[in-house]
C-alpha cells in the first residue's frame, strides 16, 4: 500500500458537518480528505437556524466573525392559535452562555461558503468533488485501515483508498450507516410538510422571531430569515399543489395571516418564492453510530422534526465531539476506549433533543382531534406557571451522559458542572477584550477560583496546560460565579469547553481522576494552550 493511497481520515459528505469536521480535525493537525459526490455547494435554503452553542463551535474553526455578518439574531419562538393569538412565548437572548446570541438565522449556502473558504485555507484539508463513495469495508477485527471504495464522475472505474478512520457525513441514506451494519430506532414522528422560502419587499406582519400555529387542521411555522428572506412551513397532503394558476391562489390563503398579496396571485418581482419542497419531518435515531474505526456523524446518525430548530446544530455537535478525541488517538497514541465515549455521549444528548422536538410537534402542531386539543391546552396551561418558559429556553441542550469522560459526584451539592459547558465572557488578553476560547486555544485547561494545588498543578501539567486562576481573567465576574454555583473550586475543561471533571470546594483534588486517566494517557506532550497571565502561586 503506498503512503499516498492512505490517508489519516477519510470524510464522506462534504456538507456542513462533514467540513467542520476537517477543520476541527486539522486544528489538531490531523489530515483529512473529504469525498463529494456534488462537485459544488448546494444552491437552495435548507437549514436555517443556529443556536449559541454551534456559534461557539464556528469560532473554534474561525469564521464566527463572518457568521455573525451574514446570520441574523432572533428574540425567540411564539405559540400561537389558529387565529394567532399567543399562547406563550419562549424568549432567547442576545447574549447566550456560549457568548453569542441564542438563536440566529442564516441561509445554509451561506454558512456552507464559508465553511468551504475556510476549508481552502488549511493544508491538511483535501476536498475531492464529483467523487462517490461506493463502499467501506474494514478488518473484521474493527481495526484500521478502512477501505473506501469510490468513483469520479463520469467514470465506471471504480478506485480505492485507505484510511485510519473513516467519518460518514453523508446523510439520511447514509453509504456508510449500511456499511456499519447500523439500523433506524424509530421514534414514532412522521408527517409530511412544505417548506417554502420567499424573498420579499412587502410587508410582513409578525415579530422578529418564529411563529408555530396550533392547529390541529393546519398546523404552520414561520420565521424570518433574513433581511428580505422568510421561511413558512404547512402541513399539506402530497397532492395539494401550489403552482400553477390555483396552487398560487392557494400559497397567497396560506400566507393571507402574515402578508397582503394580490389576488391576481403571489408571484411577482416583489414577492419571489425561492423554494417550495416537500419533505416528510421523521423522528429515527441509528441503534450504533461506531464500528471500529468508522463513525457516523449528522443525519447518517439521526433524524430530527425541525420543530426546535436542531437538526443542523445536533450534526455540528457531533463533529465537535469527535474529532478531538480521535486527534488524541491518532497522533497522540491515546487508549481506543477514548473513541467508545462518542457514542455514548452524543446519542442520549440527540435522542432527548429529538424527543423535545417531537413534543412539540405533536402536543403544538401535530397530532389531531380530542387528544390533540387536550395536549395543547396543558402545554399552554404549563408554560404560564412562572419559570417554566425560561426554564425551557435556558435547558434546551441537557448536559452529557455520565462516563469516564464526564465525572459526576454521587451526591452533588450546589449546580452540578460536569458535562456542561463551561461559560464563554470576554476576558482581557494583551490589552484588550477576546472571548475566552481564544485564549485556551484548542488544549485541556484547568480553571481555579483558589490558588491551585500541587494536584491540580499536577494534572494540568499532564495534559499540557498551565492552571489559571479566573480572577488572572479580567472577565466580568462570571467564571467565578460559575464554580462557586457548582461549589467547585477548580474545572478541568476538554478541548471541547465540556467540564471533565471537578475539585469540590475545599478538597484540593480532582474526584475521578483514575477514571479518565487511563483513557487519555500518552506518551507525548498535548500542545499547551496560548499564553496567559500567569496563574498565582501553588499551595500545597
Amino acid at each position: 500500500m503506498s503512503a499516498e493511497a492512505r490517508r489519516p481520515v477519510v470524510i464522506i459528505g462534504a456538507g456542513p458537518v462533514g467540513v467542520t469536521a476537517a477543520l476541527l480535525l486539522a486544528r489538531h493537525g490531523v489530515r483529512s480528505l473529504l469525498l463529494e459526490r456534488h462537485r459544488d455547494i448546494y444552491p437552495l435554503p435548507r437549514a436555517v437556524v443556529a443556536d449559541d452553542e454551534i456559534c461557539r463551535i464556528l469560532q473554534s474553526v474561525g469564521i464566527h466573525e463572518e457568521f455573525a455578518a451574514l446570520s441574523r439574531p432572533a428574540p425567540g419562538l411564539r405559540l400561537l392559535d389558529p387565529r394567532r393569538r399567543l399562547i406563550t412565548e419562549f424568549p432567547r437572548s442576545l447574549q447566550g452562555h456560549h457568548g453569542f446570541a441564542q438563536t440566529n438565522m442564516f441561509d445554509q449556502p451561506e454558512l456552507e461558503r464559508l465553511l468551504r473558504g475556510a476549508l481552502a485555507r488549511r493544508p491538511e484539508c483535501e476536498l475531492w468533488g464529483g467523487v462517490e463513495a461506493v463502499s467501506v469495508t474494514q478488518p473484521a477485527d474493527g481495526t484500521a485501515p478502512v477501505r473506501v471504495a469510490f468513483r469520479r464522475d463520469g467514470s465506471d472505474e471504480e478506485e480505492h483508498l485507505w484510511a485510519d478512520a473513516v467519518l460518514g457525513c453523508d446523510g439520511a441514506g447514509s453509504l456508510t450507516r449500511e456499511a456499519i451494519g447500523a439500523v433506524w430506532e424509530d421514534l414514532h414522528f412522521e408527517e409530511s410538510w412544505r417548506v417554502i422560502d420567499v424573498r420579499t419587499s412587502r410587508r410582513v406582519n409578525s415579530w422578529e422571531g418564529a411563529e408555530q400555529i396550533c392547529c390541529a387542521t393546519r398546523p404552520a411555522t414561520y420565521m424570518r430569515v433574513g433581511e428580505d428572506r422568510y421561511r413558512w412551513e404547512f402541513r399539506l397532503d402530497d397532492d395539494e399543489r401550489l403552482d400553477g394558476a390555483e396552487g398560487r391562489e392557494r400559497l397567497r390563503e396560506l400566507v393571507a395571516p402574515w402578508v397582503d398579496l394580490p389576488s391576481d396571485g403571489p408571484e411577482g418581482a416583489d414577492f419571489e418564492v425561492i423554494r417550495q419542497a416537500q419533505y416528510t419531518f421523521r423522528a429515527r435515531l441509528a441503534d450504533r453510530w461506531r464500528q471500529g474505526r468508522v463513525f457516523l456523524l449528522g443525519d447518517a446518525a439521526h433524524l430530527t422534526p425541525p420543530f426546535v430548530g436542531q437538526g443542523l446544530c445536533a450534526g455540528l455537535r457531533d463533529a465537535y465531539n469527535l474529532t478531538w478525541k480521535l486527534a488524541r488517538v491518532l497522533r497522540q497514541g491515546a487508549h481506543d476506549g477514548l473513541l467508545d465515549t462518542y457514542e455514548h455521549e452524543r446519542k442520549p444528548h440527540a435522542r432527548h433533543l429529538i424527543r423535545v422536538a417531537v413534543a412539540v410537534g405533536w402536543a403544538m402542531t401535530g397530532g389531531q382531534g380530542r387528544g390533540a386539543a387536550f395536549r395543547r391546552a396543558v402545554v399552554g396551561t404549563a408554560c404560564r406557571i412562572p419559570g417554566v418558559t425560561a426554564a425551557v429556553s435556558r435547558d434546551l441542550s441537557p448536559a452529557l451522559t455520565a462516563g469516564p469522560l464526564v465525572r459526576r459526584r454521587p451526591r452533588p451539592v450546589g449546580r452540578a458542572l460536569a458535562g456542561t459547558f463551561c461559560p464563554q465572557p470576554w476576558i482581557r488578553h494583551d490589552g484588550g477584550p477576546v472571548r475566552l476560547d481564544d485564549v485556551l486555544g484548542n488544549s485541556f485547561a484547568v480553571l481555579t477560583a483558589v490558588p491551585p494545588t500541587a494536584r491540580m498543578t499536577a494534572v494540568a501539567t499532564a495534559l499540557g496546560t498551565p492552571p489559571i486562576h479566573v480572577d488572572d481573567l479580567g472577565d466580568d465576574g462570571t467564571l467565578a460565579a460559575w464554580l462557586a454555583g457548582g461549589r467547585s473550586d477548580a474545572a478541568l475543561l476538554r478541548p471541547d469547553r465540556v467540564v471533565l471533571d471537578t475539585v469540590p470546594t475545599g478538597t484540593g483534588d480532582f474526584t475521578g481522576t483514575a477514571a479518565w486517566a487511563p483513557l487519555l494517557h500518552t506518551g507525548r506532550r498535548t500542545p499547551g494552550a496560548r499564553a496567559v497571565p500567569s496563574p498565582r502561586s501553588s499551595t500545597p
